[in-house]
């Protein structure tokens, strides 16, 4: 089989739209609507005379219809309600430096809605593994996996996302108990962590989310997972595992928004050895869950091009020389803020270090681009062939970065 033509145009990004876009989202909808209305009552469009009379006329059916987005795009999703009991500043923001709150058995209250800080690791669980970390047959699967761009991940397919859920910057719910602590995801899916002394079972069916028990350490939450479904990958990108995965989660609140979390993955069957991977979190006060189907609004499949088998991608082979030119810092500027974004070469491959959150593989898909966990790198030469900038292209839209050295 052919290598993917050259020229063709990029596959749009496949990932999570950011939650402030789709609060912003809301906002425009509301805005519409509030405008619908003014719209009707000020008569500013005309309709048939018929469509006019009576109860049902078309003008209380369009007020209505508009007056029901308002509500369920504004005090039914409760994005700024602030939450009670929350310590705030002088300006009345909440205080996420203040001290964690404790439950009435003075153990360390994890209750309320956290964000992870980056996808680092939702993207590639394995970061920090050395190449003899990994067993041969996953190291294969995994390179395999990255050259399909993640076209069968869990986020993909509308599937539970497994034991990547430990590691999504996706919020999450935290729900605490004596006995159980539950975890809501905007998927719909769950965690439950049993906190009655019971043990892990020992031949269970295998789940997408796993058994979860958990105990007290002295102010740290320590969750023990297994039973995990073959199926579910470990990241976005295709680490692979047995059924013999085993994580070990550990929690503590620094203070009233902070948690400290460390996961450790140990499956023998798949990797030399266990590791451990830090991805804090951060509270996300005065706000709530917003529901998301993956499947009521999915577009990633249609997008990602039909000739991109693993077969194919592989063999859109660059040249190191070539390669070699994209090598360099980058910066995106956006407003005030600037982003710093990193292209080193390893070998033959080509890795991107986005704001320092630790490099990750870029996967061809021609000679100027670059799938990124689902997100498309386009390198952009001069006339002269000089590489002065690369295009960043995701799910919410696309940025600039432009080569400072």
């Amino acid at each position: 089989m052919s290598a993917l033509p050259h020229t063709i145009a990029s596959p749009p990004a496949i990932g999570p739209v950011r939650r402030q876009e789709r609060i912003e989202a809301i906002d425009i909808l509301r805005g519409v609507a509030i405008l619908g209305i003014l719209i009707v009552n000020m008569g500013l469009f005309s309709l048939p005379e018929k469509f006019l009379r009576g109860e049902n006329s078309m003008r209380t059916l369009i007020a209505g219809t508009v007056f029901s987005l308002i509500a369920s795009s504004s005090a039914a999703q409760w994005l700024q309600l602030p939450t009670p009991g929350s310590p705030r500043t002088p300006e009345g923001k909440p205080n996420l430096t203040a001290p964690a709150p404790r439950t009435r058995d003075g153990k360390p209250d994890l209750s309320g809605v956290w964000e992870r800080e980056g996808d680092r690791y939702y993207n590639n669980a394995g970061a920090d593994l050395k190449p003899a970390d990994v067993k041969p047959w996953a190291q294969a699967l995994y390179q395999r996996r990255l050259a399909d761009l993640s076209k069968d991940s869990m986020e993909t397919q509308c599937l539970p996302l497994g034991p990547a859920a430990l590691t999504t910057s996706d919020p999450v719910k935290f729900i605490q108990t004596p006995s159980l602590i539950v975890i809501l995801l905007e998927d719909l899916t769950y965690r439950q962590i049993h906190m009655d002394g019971r043990k892990l079972p020992k031949n269970p069916n295998p789940s997408w989310m796993g058994y979860s028990v958990g105990r007290w350490d002295g102010d740290t939450l320590v969750v023990e997972t297994s039973g995990f479904t073959e199926r579910a990958w470990l990241d976005y990108d295709g680490h692979p595992h047995t059924e013999a995965l085993r994580l070990t989660e550990r929690y503590r609140r620094r203070d009233f928004g902070h948690l400290d979390v460390k996961v450790t993955f140990d499956d023998p069957g798949a990797y030399a050895r266990p590791w451990t991977v830090s991805v804090p979190m951060e509270l996300f006060p005065d706000t709530e869950l917003l529901e998301s189907v993956c499947r009521e609004n999915e577009k990633s499949l249609a997008h990602i091009p039909v000739r991109t088998g693993s077969q194919e991608a592989a063999a859109v082979n660059v040249s190191r020389a070539l390669l070699s030119k994209y090598v360099g810092s980058y910066e995106i500027r956006e407003k005030d803020e600037v982003t710093s974004a990193v292209v080193s070469l390893s070998g033959d491959t080509l890795f991107l270090d986005l704001d320092h959150m630790g490099p990750l593989q870029l996967v061809p898909i021609s000679d100027t681009s670059f799938s990124e966990s689902g997100d498309v790198i386009q390198f952009l030469p001069d006339g002269q062939g000089t590489v002065t900038a690369f295009l960043y292209l995701t799910v919410e839209g696309e940025e600039r970065a432009v080569r400072v050295r």
